[in-house]
């Protein structure tokens, strides 16, 4: 079975994270997939709009598979990474086709950073959001991802979510404006999505294309900030490693801070 699923259909370009058994948390081969849609997508003529969603109706995606960690050592493990999923997330932003997430269930960690790029945001009643990695692996979210966070619902919120670990319901999400409707259920998520699909593809391309870069470089201008430093800080401590294997092995874990 694919782990990522793509098909084109009347205009309407849908990827479905496909690892419904792992809560489709996302493989290295997944974002180099999702990166190459994105990148393609604005080759294509004939597709106006891209659809993201998640495989069976518990995650949209809960983050990145934590075994990828596993062989994390050194800063440039560290850089390497974040730098694969800004690639990853700079096509996305950067894809002249419009984007919607279509979430149901949780949506953490890199998962959360997929669906805050996508143009729209519109998730099922059941969903849930945030970056929990103070409580997981003790890791940090990159610069650039700061940003894009704190340009999307403000700082003050992208403090509270990452100081408390907690994730947010479809509610809350919604009035701090990481989505812009809630369905009462996966079915009717998916029903709405091929519907507002509809809708953006018979719209006027260049206006979709003029508006999205405009959001696009507005959001680059405020984060032209270093934080590679941070990055390796966390990602190369004994606490990340011990993390990690804790994780894996469904353990607790004891913060050292080291």
């Amino acid at each position: 079975m694919d782990e990522l699923l793509y098909e084109i259909r009347d205009g309407i370009g849908t990827i479905t994270l496909n690892r419904p058994q792992a809560r489709n948390a996302l493989t290295f081969p997944m974002y180099e997939r999702l990166r190459e849609i994105a990148l393609g997508a604005g080759e294509d003529k004939a597709l106006k709009v891209l659809v993201i969603t998640g495989a069976g109706e518990k995650a949209f995606a809960a983050g990145t598979d934590i075994s990828q960690f596993r062989e994390f050592r050194t800063p440039e493990d560290a850089l390497a990474y974040e730098e694969r999923i800004d690639r990853v997330l700079v096509a996305l932003e950067e894809c002249p086709k419009p984007t919607i997430a279509a979430i149901a269930g949780a949506a953490t960690g890199g998962g959360a950073a997929i669906a805050a790029v996508c143009d729209l945001r519109i998730c099922a009643a059941n969903a849930r959001f945030g970056f929990p990695i103070a409580k997981t692996l003790g890791n940090c979210l990159s610069m650039a991802n700061y940003g894009r966070l704190a340009a999307l619902i403000g700082p003050a919120r992208v403090l509270d979510l990452v100081y408390t670990a907690r994730l947010v319901e479809a509610e809350e999400a919604k009035a701090m404006g990481l989505v812009s409707e809630i369905l009462p259920d996966p079915a009717a998520l998916q029903a709405r999505a091929a519907e507002l699909a509809k809708t953006i593809a018979g719209h006027a391309p260049l206006t979709m294309r003029a508006t999205k870069e405009a959001m696009r470089r507005l959001r680059l201008a405020a984060r032209q900030v270093e934080g590679d430093d941070l990055v390796t800080m966390c990602f190369t401590s004994n606490d990340f490693r011990m993390a990690v294997e804790r994780f894996l092995a469904k353990q607790p874990m004891a913060w050292t801070g080291t």
